[in-house]
């Protein structure tokens, strides 16, 4: 019988994130991506308690963490009027065994890069190559390879995974009669910025109304200079009816496009105008989801990551789940061995939930408390606690936790997704 074999479409955060967790447990697996040269782009992201309990679990620790971002220490909202609406510690301070990071994108995804280089050899991350679709085989897959020259392959394996992005040809393939990609209106830019940290000097702040707000938050320590690297999103919603015309993603702009729209963003602890002016470049785009689809699965073939369930980044955990996916598989596979059996487990536990999640994103997510306060007194207020009582701000907040499964309680209680020194194939 030939040794099993996992071909991944894609070698983004979750490609990656599964091809270490495949060789930890033992299988063997190549990564196709369709990039030359992989290169740290983007700016910020979070990855909440749940995903970094992983990424510990997978040698990848915060003696890593630390070299690509820090930990954060607080969540914070703040209405229109600079005013606090609801703040509260996060990571270890919050209880949780496990912190929560706020990371350069780019820098991160380098470091898992290398582990895989590392730990499975430069040649099973194939650079250069696109999975363009599948066919099914009664023993297995064969995928379909475009190379960077035109060239066309076929790859045959016993499962395929696709971790191909919102663009994703696997899902295209599983869900031909799909809607298009969902725009709401929200248009995205983003930046990083050399300035002073605010509050704790580690806080997460969701600043204005839902359809008119800053997301702001350190990527690194402070200098010498007692500088550090701000990540910031501003986001404003127009009417979408006339569809997004430009079709870049991450499209570099002048700041000075789009300064104005947070003009009165000016408090004694914090100069919006001055933040976003202070960055070398800023992107644009869209904020785009997909609307959920039944199933991941189509016999030996899967979805993960953004190819899955692409989500609003309201709720800062895109990135977390696409590393939670590539666990669950594993555990998968250790309870039903690399077979269709254990993609379609991997389905029944996270397709339904985290599609619900994609929605309660859509929504707002956490953001939704910044919605009340609009709806209740337009955004400032002198008391909070008349606007949105203390209870009403900590049921909100526990039952978005709750949902994108990072309660404190239940995390903590929660035995490892893969069990330490499990194994499908032999040891190293």
């Amino acid at each position: 019988m030939s040794e099993p074999h996992v071909l991944i479409a894609g070698g983004g955060i979750g490609g990656l994130a599964l091809a270490l967790t495949l060789h930890q447990v033992g299988v063997r697996a190549t990564v196709f991506e369709a990039v030359g040269e992989m290169r740290p782009l983007g700016v910020g992201i979070n990855l909440q308690p749940n995903a970094v309990r992983e990424l510990i679990d997978l040698g990848i620790g915060t003696e890593v963490l630390d070299t690509v971002g820090l930990p954060a220490l607080e969540w914070a909202l703040v209405g229109l009027n600079g005013a606090e609406i609801h703040a509260e510690p996060r990571g270890l301070d919050a209880g949780y065994r496990w912190p929560q990071y706020a990371v350069h994108r780019g820098r991160f995804h380098m470091a898992l890069h290398r582990a895989a280089q590392e730990r499975l050899g430069a040649g099973a991350i194939r650079t250069g190559c696109r999975v363009t679709g599948y066919e099914t085989r009664e023993t297995g897959v064969t995928a379909l390879v475009e190379t960077a020259d035109g060239g066309q392959k076929r790859v045959d394996g016993t499962l395929l995974i696709g971790a191909d992005g919102i663009h994703s040809a696997i899902r295209a393939q599983m869900h031909p009669g799909q809607p298009p990609i969902h725009w709401g209106g929200a248009i995205m830019w983003r930046g990083t910025t050399r300035a002073r940290p605010i509050r704790t000097g580690s806080s997460f702040v969701g600043l204005g109304t839902h359809r008119h707000r800053m997301v702001i938050y350190p990527i690194s320590r402070p200098g010498a200079d007692g500088l550090a690297e701000i990540n910031w999103i501003a986001e404003l919603t127009v009417d979408p009816g006339e569809g997004w015309e430009r079709t870049g993603w991450f499209r570099p702009v002048e700041t000075a496009d789009f300064v104005h729209h947070f003009a009165a963003f000016r408090y004694d602890w914090l100069d919006v105008p001055a933040l976003i002016s202070g960055a070398q470049i800023a992107y644009e785009n869209p904020m785009i989801d997909r609307d959920p689809v039944p199933t991941w699965v189509d016999g030996p073939v899967a979805l993960m990551g953004d190819a899955a369930h692409a989500m609003y980044p309201t709720g800062s955990n895109g990135a977390s789940q696409a590393i939670v996916d590539a666990r669950v598989i594993g555990a998968k596979m250790l309870a039903h061995g690399v077979t269709p059996a254990a993609l379609a487990a991997y389905d029944a536990e996270l397709c339904r939930p985290v599609s619900e999640l994609v929605l309660r994103n859509r929504g707002a997510g956490p953001f939704g408390l910044l919605d009340l306060v609009d709806q209740r007194c337009g955004g400032a207020f002198d008391d909070i606690d008349a606007v949105i009582p203390a209870a009403e701000r900590a049921a909100f907040m526990a039952g978005y936790k709750a949902a994108a499964g990072f309660a404190v309680e239940r995390l903590n209680a929660a035995p490892p997704t893969i069990p330490p020194g499990a194994r499908i194939g032999p040891a190293d």
